[in-house]
Order: C-alpha cells, then structure tokens, then sequence
C-alpha cells in the first residue's frame, strides 16, 4: 500500500477543459471529474474530495446552485470548493466570495498558478 493521492472532483462540462487539468494534476493528484452538477452530487454521494473544482456556467444546474447542494451535505461542508469560469473576474469572483468560495479560477489558466494555488487549498 503506497500513500493515498489526495483527490480532486473537477466539475466542468468543457471535455477540452478535463483533458487539459488532468494534464496538469493527474501527477500529484488523483482526478475525477463530473461533466453537470447533477452528476457531481451523485459522485459526492460516494466519495469525499479533497477539493472541488466547480465550473460556474454550466447547462441544467449552474456552479451556483450546484455550490448551494454541495454545501447542504453535512459531509462535505469543510470540503474547499473553488469556483472555474470563462466569465470576467468582475462578473462573478464578490459572488463566490460571498458565498464563501475558497478560491476563484478564470479561464484561460496559467498552470503554474493553477497548481501552486490548489496547492494552498490542499495543504493550509
């Protein structure tokens, strides 16, 4: 038995997007990702993160509302969750802050700052 990864739930529904942070986090991380935030919340069901990643602008449930089930889940309350958008940092990061977002991505990402940052998430 050799040290468990610690795990990451990327919520996107963008498959470039999963292809290209499982690129850059599959070596130190073990990535699962969900394509909605309906499948999210049946993945969370089974399994406890140690971070999600949610995309904001997603179709049938948005990162918002998506933000607001995770957070009703007892388990999973202490979980950090960092929000991923295409949108403006304007347009949504005092969103995420006031709901308490741990961090708040913009795409396209830079992936070293996308890497040493979860890594603060990770490792507070």
């Amino acid at each position: 038995m050799g040290i468990r990864k610690m795990k990451i739930l990327l919520v996107d529904d963008d498959v470039i997007f999963h292809e290209m942070a499982i690129a850059i986090l599959s070596d130190k991380y073990t990535v699962e990702v969900a394509k909605s935030g309906k499948d999210a919340l049946i993945l969370l069901l089974k399994n406890k993160p140690d971070l999600i990643l949610l995309d904001v602008v997603m179709p049938e449930m948005d990162g918002w509302e998506t933000f607001h089930r995770i957070r009703g889940i007892s388990l999973l309350q202490e979980v950090p969750i960092a929000f991923l958008t295409s949108l403006s940092k304007a347009d949504g990061l005092e969103h995420a802050q006031l709901l308490g977002a741990s961090e708040y991505f913009t795409k396209p990402i830079d992936a070293d700052d996308f890497i040493n940052r979860i890594e603060k998430l990770l490792f507070k």
